[in-house]
């Protein structure tokens, strides 16, 4: 066994361990590989700071992980069951090597009583940041019509990353003015490794204007997705587009062989879909010295 930091050939190696660490128990599954690779292309995650992500591995194979989420001080720490012993070295490394000013902080869920018992252990308190996992099988028929005019494409996340940084800027509430947005660098566009461009619903309408996105993340060494983003522009919500593109790539994921899906969320929204409370989850923070 022996401790390595992160390099860009452990990509694969760290997808692979976040895979294996929920197959065994999704009570992690607010870490999972889908949230690291969206993470990882995502324009304001610093990839100067990768090599101070932390790997445990064990014959090759990566059996504990520090990780940092976006930016310093808050992240993710976790280890296989095999190994738990290693988890207060982990937590150690993360309070030593990804904090900011602030500290450093973690969600742990509220099933996981001993690691809670670890983390207070080294003196993490808990704040008031929570986090809510929500769960859908998909043991069932989808089929949610878009409104007349409107049809489904499935956006290249390169080609398409003036239309695509539009929406997103309009869906997730920065305004509606074209001038303000276009005054704000566009975000480079990157391509995910694992991608699957036909899990990425969007609705256009008839000017060709991408108005809702639904984002979901596949892997075959899974059975579930992981739903990331969804976002409607203002203009054209309370009108079931959200509804209709869920439905559409979920049926998809479906014949892909997905049996459930994940999403980050404690909206009415999602309940009202079918979604149910599965995990929630309780921040600790260390303060820095």
């Amino acid at each position: 066994m022996y401790f390595k930091k992160y390099a860009d050939n452990d990509y694969e190696a760290v997808c692979d361990f976040l895979i294996e660490l929920n197959a065994r128990d999704t009570s992690h599954i607010n870490w999972n590989w889908a949230r690291f690779e969206w993470m990882y292309e995502h324009p304001e995650f610093n990839k100067e700071l990768i090599e101070s992500i932390g790997l445990w591995l064990d014959d090759g194979n990566v059996v504990g992980a520090a990780i940092y989420d976006m930016y310093f001080g808050e992240g993710f720490c976790g280890v296989l069951s095999d190994y738990k012993q290693l988890y207060p070295e982990i937590l150690d490394y993360a309070c030593t090597n990804l904090m900011d000013d602030s500290g450093f902080s973690l969600a742990v869920c509220d099933d996981n009583t001993d690691e809670i018992d670890l983390v207070l252990n080294k003196g993490f308190i808990r704040n008031e940041q929570t986090e809510n996992i929500m769960e859908l099988d998909l043991e069932r028929e989808f089929g949610a019509p878009l409104p007349e005019g409107l049809k489904f494409v499935n956006p290249n996340p390169v080609k398409d990353i003036y239309e695509l940084s539009w929406l997103f800027w309009q869906g997730f509430d920065h305004g509606e003015d074209k001038q303000k947005f276009e005054k704000e660098e566009i975000a480079t566009p990157r391509a995910r490794r694992h991608f699957n461009r036909d899990l990425c619903v969007a609705a256009c309408n008839e000017e060709g204007e991408l108005i809702s996105i639904c984002g979901l993340w596949y892997n075959p060494k899974t059975d579930y997705v992981y739903v990331e983003p969804v976002c409607t522009i203002p203009s054209y919500r309370g009108r079931g587009v959200a509804k209709a593109a869920i439905h559409e790539a979920l049926s998809r994921a479906k014949r892909l062989g997905a049996k459930r899906a994940f999403v980050i969320s404690d909206m009415d929204f999602y309940s009202r879909l079918g979604f149910r409370n599965k995990y929630h989850y309780s921040f600790y923070q260390k303060q820095g010295d």
